[in-house]
């Protein structure tokens, strides 16, 4: 066992029982505030760890970390010493906030210059993201889909139940939780027998998704195993991938979403290290017909992350829509990654790869209000008196996940992001 998971570890920090950040968790970010310019924090309750600070005054000295990669605006630089040099770096810090370990926590003016409460930061975008790839990945999505929009006995496409279908998004569009967007405008096409109109798209939809984010990968030509594929994802995050359904419609055919889905992508603002979430691994669901050779693997590969999506009505009170699981999922990550370099694409540090809207097998764990109001047919009634087909200007969807067992809860706090009229 990683020994930041051992599950009996106290911190002599705070932290709230049931909170999303306990010390087997220490997830990753970067932060700022009127004193502080851009820099990497770690996450332990309700304060940040100021990771430069605590570099300059000593306490990492034996680890192949530079000043620069915490005095730093992202994660990158810290990602380029790879999963085992990460893997240290939380270890030792789970030692300086275990509640034993007197090194640091008995130096008030170290801990005061470290420690500093989460209402007294802004969180920015923690990774610079050289590209992005989105997958469709869940079975009970495109299933769903698939019997909206083409044949109900022949839902999922010829290709489906053999490869992890995916897509290259827009990295540039890809924001932080608590950024504002507004309505997207593109050309829709509402009557069959009409010509096309432009105007703002009046089906506006949340994704519930979850994204990894990878280590470098392997030079040009070479690819990565299901085996090795664990080895460079340096972590996770929450991920709702907006999407304009309208649009989507008419400009999908022949090569897929385009201006549908590149004018934003929320994030969370932590990024979970895979190894918090080794607790929590579970078989993937069963995959018939059997995949080639390439795309087989051994052991767990998925992993048991609830999921929940609110809508909040401007001036009004959030409704709980969607409770779903990470688990549904029918391709895990070391296939999705297996994939997509199988070719011998290279991966690099800091790429961003969506899992695909998440679905599971109730009404109520549709990852879309397409699923959920099942292509405006079935309304969701809100507590202020009004519905949703798709999402309204004004109101703000948040998605928050987190793994919990008899022992432990490992969360992601949340993305939460307002939509706003078209400009």
């Amino acid at each position: 066992m990683i020994k930041a998971n051992d599950p009996s570890l106290v911190s002599w920090v705070d932290v709230e029982k049931g909170s999303d950040f306990p010390i087997q968790n220490l997830p990753l970010g970067v932060f700022k505030n009127d004193q502080l310019n851009p820099r990497v924090g770690m996450r332990i309750g309700d304060f940040v760890i100021d990771m430069k600070s605590l570099h300059v005054l000593g306490y990492l000295d034996n680890l192949p970390f530079s000043a620069e990669a915490f005095d730093s605006n992202s994660l990158n630089l810290l990602m380029k010493k790879g999963k085992l040099a990460c893997r240290r770096l939380r270890n030792r810090i789970s030692d300086l906030l275990e509640k034993e370990n007197n090194e640091l926590q008995n130096n008030e003016h170290h801990v005061n210059q470290v420690l500093i409460p989460i209402e007294q930061v802004e969180m920015v975008m923690p990774v610079e993201i050289g590209d992005y790839t989105d997958f469709y990945s869940s079975r009970e999505h495109a299933t769903n889909v698939g019997t909206m929009f083409r044949d109900p006995n022949n839902a999922l496409l010829p290709n489906w139940l053999w490869i992890p279908v995916g897509y290259h998004g827009r990295s540039s569009s890809v924001i932080i939780s608590d950024q504002d967007i507004h309505r997207p405008k593109g050309q829709t096409k509402p009557n069959d027998n009409e010509p096309p109109v432009y105007g703002p798209s009046r089906m506006i939809d949340f994704e519930l998704e979850m994204a990894f984010i990878t280590f470098d990968g392997k030079p040009l030509g070479e690819s990565i195993s299901t085996e090795e594929a664990e080895d460079y994802i340096f972590g996770m995050v929450l991920f709702n991938d907006w999407s304009a359904r309208d649009i989507q419609k008419w400009e999908y055919v022949p090569l897929g979403p385009f201006l549908a889905k590149n004018f934003a992508s929320s994030i969370s603002a932590w990024v979970v290290s895979l190894d918090a979430l080794i607790p929590f691994q579970v078989d993937t669901p069963q995959q018939d017909p059997e995949v080639l050779s390439y795309l087989k693997f051994e052991g767990k590969k998925s992993y048991d992350i609830h999921l929940q999506v609110g809508i909040t009505p401007d001036g009004s009170e959030e409704k709980v829509v969607c409770d779903s699981n990470f688990k549904y999922m029918y391709w895990n990550m070391a296939q999705q990654l297996t994939h997509h370099t199988v070719n011998g694409c290279n991966v690099r540090g800091g790429d961003l790869l969506g899992s695909g809207t998440i679905s599971g097998p109730t009404p109520d764990s549709y990852g879309s209000m397409l699923e959920l109001a099942w292509k405006g047919t079935k309304p969701i009634q809100m507590p202020d008196g009004t519905e949703r087909k798709f999402i309204l200007d004004g109101d703000t969807v948040t998605m928050r996940g987190y793994c919990e067992n008899d022992k432990v809860r490992i969360g992601f706090g949340e993305v939460k992001t307002k939509l706003l009229p078209a400009k």
